[in-house]
């Protein structure tokens, strides 16, 4: 069978990912470059957010108007972001387009304008986006559970402080882009419709004289103790609950996914059915298994009346708990299909695979296959998964509310 999946790293570090799907037509693009928020400076903090904002503002020969014209003109369906370690640039489109498309993404990353006079605009978009926390208790709540999980600056939120916002200036913006944009580090992942000779040539004509080590990341600070609450008049406590878990790459990671996914994965899971059907204690619950490259944690979330809440919260600190008296087999076969489900359908998905490409290099060194992911999924089975959770038990809970008045156990 001939190679789909390839892996080239040029001289300068810049990584280039890509595998060939051959049903069908269309081709994603993903740019990881080490430029997240973890990278604010102290006191402009949001100005990787600002810079995600204003680099499509003109690049290369275009202005603003142009270049957005040139991606309507492709088809390109593209969006930009910002986590705590990169900086995501990606773009959907046709793969006949993918040769144009590379040539604007390559003056966008490489070559932008960061127009003075689009400045003021851009901070206030942020800003308005930062307002809008106060109308969104369950972000505002996430933001404050990364400050009592994560140390600083792995802390640090996409959307800044408002004074750190304010303070950014043009000269900031480029100096945060020439030291940040750099192919030490990047990775592109690429996926669909396309032939790897041309695209390894094209990137290396568009990339290989692009220059410069991926900066060091910022020393860590304290970690973080203690319990959180944000005091908000609400008619919902929002509260969260969480343990530490392990990290990508770790040999109990599909345990640890799998049991997750026990609690939370449909409306047959624990959390589900104890917490909201049988007790009708909250209408949203839930909980996610969150690995990093450096931790991982298992969070709960559920929004609850507030006379309701501290039951809410008790349940679901039980639930975690009785996890390690086992799970069924129904269980673990309800997992295995829910899990192989969502594979299949990454799989028939450009842009979740260009996705997937990147986070497994990042994260694992290496890409993961098709085959690789479905025969853990297949191994799982109630003892393997008990056997993570004697290693790995629930415990040392950090929970985190956002309401009227903190809960028992803060």
């Amino acid at each position: 069978m001939a190679q789909t999946t390839f892996q080239h790293t040029f001289p300068n570090g810049l990584t280039l990912l890509a595998e060939r799907m051959e049903h069908v037509r269309s081709v994603a693009v993903n740019f990881l470059l080490p430029a997240g928020c973890s990278r604010d400076p102290v006191g402009r903090e949001g100005l990787a957010g600002v810079l995600a904002e204003m680099i499509t503002r003109g690049a290369g020969s275009r202005d603003s108007k142009d270049l957005m014209l040139a991606f309507d003109n492709l088809g390109v369906d593209r969006s930009e972001s910002v986590g705590v370690h990169h900086m995501r640039f990606w773009g959907s489109t046709l793969g006949r387009n993918l040769p144009s498309a590379l040539e604007l993404f390559a003056d966008v990353l490489r070559r932008p304008h960061l127009p003075e006079d689009e400045l003021e605009p851009t901070v206030e978009l942020s800003l308005q986006d930062l307002r809008s926390l106060e109308d969104e208790p369950a972000s505002r709540l996430m933001v404050e559970l990364r400050r009592k999980l994560y140390p600083t600056p792995l802390c640090n939120d996409h959307r800044g402080t408002v004074e750190g916002v304010q303070a950014v200036t043009v000269d900031d913006l480029r100096a945060y882009h020439q030291r940040t944009f750099r192919p030490g580090g990047t990775i592109l992942s690429v996926a669909g419709s396309f032939e790897f000779d041309a695209l390894r040539n094209q990137v290396e004509r568009l990339f290989g004289d692009w220059s410069g080590e991926a900066e060091p990341m910022p020393p860590l600070g304290p970690e973080p103790s203690g319990h959180g609450h944000v005091t908000k008049e609400v008619e919902q406590t929002h509260l969260t609950v969480s343990y530490p878990s392990v990290k990508h790459g770790d040999p109990d990671y599909y345990q640890a996914l799998a049991a997750v996914q026990v609690l939370s994965g449909g409306m047959g899971a624990r959390l589900f059915m104890e917490i909201r059907e049988k007790e009708g204690l909250c209408y949203s619950v839930s909980a996610s298994f969150s690995p990093q490259k450096e931790r991982g944690y298992v969070v709960g979330y559920a929004a609850s009346r507030n006379e309701r809440a501290q039951r809410t919260l008790d349940k679901m600190i039980e639930e975690f708990g009785r996890l390690r008296q086992g799970v069924s087999e129904d269980e673990v076969q309800r997992v295995r299909v829910g899990l192989k489900t969502s594979l299949i359908m990454q799989q028939e998905s450009t842009s979740a695979r260009a996705g997937s490409l990147a986070s497994d290099w990042y994260n694992l060194g290496r890409v993961r296959s098709f085959d690789e992911i479905q025969s853990a999924i297949d191994g799982l089975t109630p003892a393997s998964i008990a056997a993570h959770l004697e290693r790995h038990p629930p415990g040392a809970y950090r929970i985190v509310t956002l309401g009227p008045a903190p809960l028992n156990g803060e």
